[in-house]
Order: structure tokens, then sequence, then C-alpha cells
């Protein structure tokens, strides 16, 4: 089995979408490797080395490598245990007339780290890209639930009244921030270069007869080739593991969100206010069938805790790196990278399917608030009675002894809060029995939050949706677009 496949985590083949799970296949990271070997026999031809046209037109005729190409790629790493140099030899095959310029003046980080850098860059794309379309749809259903009053939760204790959608907001908000920071980390990343096997491009100085100024244009072109905008000015033998550090924190973040998220949602299942999708032929347990479990919800936190520990593995491998490099690295990182992105590509994927299938169940969020709304309207009602003349103290203890008769109701006998009931019986007052249903409107007490909701979807999601990139990725989509 070719080494290369430890790059293909059990993750991909089942869950992630096939531009993630391909970016981190054998096939995908066997091009890329040929492709930079190509890029740095075209700078080094362009600059004077005695590189034939012959040599660099197979080389770009067999890119792709064949099963048979694998096979001996793999008989090549056992017999050399070098999976660079297998692959070195298994390409000088298949283009012969450059077998003896490959890899010329490079070491094995120029393959390694270059295709890396390559890998994330495309892989924050891809997760810009999925994340763009779960903040439309999660921006949609805020939209839908605006004014929808829902009891606000703190220390997950009965608070004031909410929106449904005002609530989706604060998820949004944080998945904004997310991917800015992911954006961030993208547009930062650099290429490593040319830059020989201790960073001091000493090799290619001998290439080019100690002309300095054509090997900085060969690690120019190359990165220019390969697509980058810079290269890192200074490196070890590779590219600094404090890059992985911060490609990695964005990723470990977008999975502290994600858990929240699923985490809301899992507890407002258990309310039976809100539930993700569920199939009609879906089992929610093999015992209890009358379970609607949350498995994606569960799921979803399940794999964001995982994507949060994979930045610790970043942190202590950059921390252990001596001097100008040390190979502990490597096992290390061929599992953490691929699985960080394989896992926030599930993340998103999970959460999409959710977002587009969140069922509200208004009659049940409303019998809650009925449960509660009475305590929270005492103080309307004083300010009413006393509006009508009646004395504030006065009205408070009659407020207070009824209050305590009707949570005893609740708490104790485990009957419907009768709050209010008890204060139309009660002639004290009678001045404001007119002004009740008024003053319990849930309508009234969730402040400006549909106001907020609008807001805040125009002039903070819209633009950040808005990029060119995103747009692209969001006309893909067949659902509605957010309309703001």
């Amino acid at each position: 089995m070719d080494a290369l496949e430890t790059y293909q985590t059990p993750l991909s083949s089942r869950y992630a979408s096939k531009d993630m799970a391909n970016l981190f296949s054998p096939a995908k990271r066997s091009r890329t490797w040929r492709e930079l070997w190509l890029n740095l026999a075209i700078a080094e031809k362009q600059l004077g080395l005695p590189i034939t046209d012959e040599a660099i037109e197979q080389m770009k005729t067999n890119l792709d490598l064949t099963p048979e190409q694998f096979d001996i790629a793999a008989k090549e790493e056992k017999k050399r245990r070098h999976d660079v140099m297998a692959h070195v030899h298994t390409f000088g095959q298949v283009a012969p007339a450059a077998a003896g310029i490959i890899h010329l003046g490079a070491t094995s980080c120029y393959v390694t780290d270059n295709a890396d850098l390559i890998f994330i860059r495309t892989g924050l794309t891809y997760l810009l890209k999925s994340l763009a379309v779960l903040i439309s749809r999660l921006s949609v259903f805020a939209q839908d639930n605006r004014a929808l009053p829902t009891l606000g939760f703190t220390h997950f204790q009965p608070a004031q009244l909410t929106t449904v959608g005002k609530r989706a907001t604060l998820w949004i908000q944080e998945l904004l921030w997310d991917l800015r920071n992911i954006k961030r980390a993208r547009d930062d990343l650099g290429f490593r270069g040319v830059k020989g096997t201790t960073g001091t491009q000493a090799s290619f100085l001998a290439l080019f007869d100690g002309d300095h100024d054509k090997v900085e244009e060969l690690d120019r072109l190359v990165t220019k080739l390969s697509g980058f905008p810079y290269a890192y000015p200074v490196t070890g033998q590779t590219y600094s593991r404090k890059i992985d550090i911060d490609v990695l924190a964005p990723l470990a973040s977008l999975g502290a969100t994600a858990h929240k998220i699923g985490t809301d949602l899992r507890l407002l299942a258990n309310l039976k206010e809100v539930e993700e999708p569920f199939e009609t032929t879906q089992i929610g347990s093999s015992a209890m069938a009358y379970k609607r479990n949350p498995m994606r919800c569960e799921r979803v936190c399940s794999l964001s805790r995982h994507l949060q520990v994979l930045h610790q593995n970043a942190l202590m491998t950059y921390s252990v790196q001596w001097f100008e490099r040390t190979l502990d690295d490597s096992a290390n990182r061929r599992v953490t990278l691929p699985e960080a992105f394989l896992t926030a590509d599930i993340v998103l994927s999970t959460l999409r399917n959710v977002s587009e299938g969140l069922v509200v169940y208004p009659n049940v969020i409303a019998r809650r608030i009925s449960q509660e709304l009475p305590f929270m309207a005492t103080e309307n009602v004083i300010m009413a009675i006393v509006k009508k003349g009646g004395d504030r103290q006065e009205a408070h203890e009659k407020i207070r002894v009824l209050s305590h008769e009707a949570a005893h109701q609740v708490k104790n006998l485990g009957r419907e809060n009768d709050l209010i009931e008890r204060v139309r019986r009660d002639p004290y007052f009678d001045p404001i029995k007119d002004e009740l249903d008024q003053l319990l409107d849930p309508t009234t007490f969730i402040g400006r939050a549909p106001e907020q909701v609008d807001r805040f979807l125009k002039e903070w999601v819209g633009p950040a949706l808005a990029d060119e990139e995103l747009k692209e990725a969001l006309a893909k989509t067949d659902k509605v677009e957010l309309n703001v």
C-alpha cells in the first residue's frame, strides 16, 4: 500500500464532500507533487539550466498516476523507505527524458510542504463556500421567524422573551466571525518556495554557479507558477509549523461555534420547540419507538469537539521543532491536517442539512410562554393599577401574594400557572381587567428583536455574502436566497 494513503482518513470515504475528500486523496497528492516538479523544471529551464523541451513535455503529459504507477511507487517505497524518492523514480519511468532532472536541487519538503500549502489554501476556500451557504440558510430561517416570540433563557432558566429569529442571529453572527477568520488565514498564506535542505538555497546557488539573482528569480518563478502571491522570505527545511497553528485555530473556533449551535438545537428539541429534520421512516431508538433523537446535531457536537482538539496538535508540534526541523512533525501532520479539513467539511455539511429542514412548533412555544409570562407581566400589572390611581406598594403586595399562590399550584401540585385567573377574580384589579389581555400580549415583551434581525441581516449578513467568491457558491445552490 502506498504510504500516501495515510492522507486518506476514514472520515473522507463516507461523510465528506467529494471535493474535500479528493483534495486529501493519494491521487491528488501525487499529481500535485508532479505539478511542483514540473514547475521547478520549467523555471530552471527558463533560467538557463540544460533541460530539454522533451523532458518538459513528458512531464506535462504524465501528471496523473495510473493504478500501475501507484503499484510501482509502492514497490519503490518498500525498497527505498522514502515516499518522495519512490515517486521521483516512478515519475522518471513515464517521463524518461526528465528522469535525470526531476527534483533537481530540491529537498523532499519542496514537494511535501508546498503541496500541503496548496491543499490548505484550497481546503480553506472550500470551507468558506460551505460556510457562506450555511449562513445564508440560517439567515432565511432568522428572517422567517424574526417576530415569533419565544421564551429566552439565562442559566437555562426562564428569562425575558426574545424571538426565534433573534436567537438565530446569535448563531449567525458567530459564523460570520468564523468566515472572517478563515478568510484571513487563507489570504495570509504564503508559499515555501525553493529553499533547499536547511533553507539557505545552497543547492540552487551551486546549480546557478553562485548567481544569487537567478536563485531569487527561481524562487519567484516557482511561487508564481504554483499560484501564490508570495513565498515566505526565510524558512528552515520546512515552512514554519506555526503556520499550521494559524490555519487550525479558525477551524477549531468554527468547531466551537458549531458545537454551541448544535447544543442549542438539542436543547430546543428537548423542549419540543424546534427540531432538526426527521425522516418519515427514521428510527430514533431500537427500543423506544416514539423517540426523535437529534442525531444530526449530536453528530455535529461530537465532531466539533474533535475539531477543537486538533488545534492542540498543531501547537504541540510547532513547539517541539528543533532548529531547522525535526521529523517528528510528519506523521502527526499527515493525520491532523486532513482530519481537520475533513471534519470541518462534515460539520458544515451536516449543519447545512439541519438548517434547511428546521421545524418550528409555534403552539408549543406559545404554551411555554403562557406558563411563564404571567410572572413576567406582574410589573406591567402594577404600573397599570398605579395609572388608574392605585397605590404602588399595595398593588405590589397583592401581586406578591397571588404570585406565591400560583407558584404553589405549579411547583407543588403540578398544575398550570393560574396567576392571571387569580388577578381576574380579585376585585382589587377591577379597574384594569379589560387591559389584562393587552398587558399579556407576548409581542409587547420582545423589545426590538424583529428590528434587530432586520438590521443585522441587511447591514452585516448581506454585505458579507455579497463577496463575489461567495456569491458564486450561493448561486450553485437550489435554495431561495436571503431577501435583504
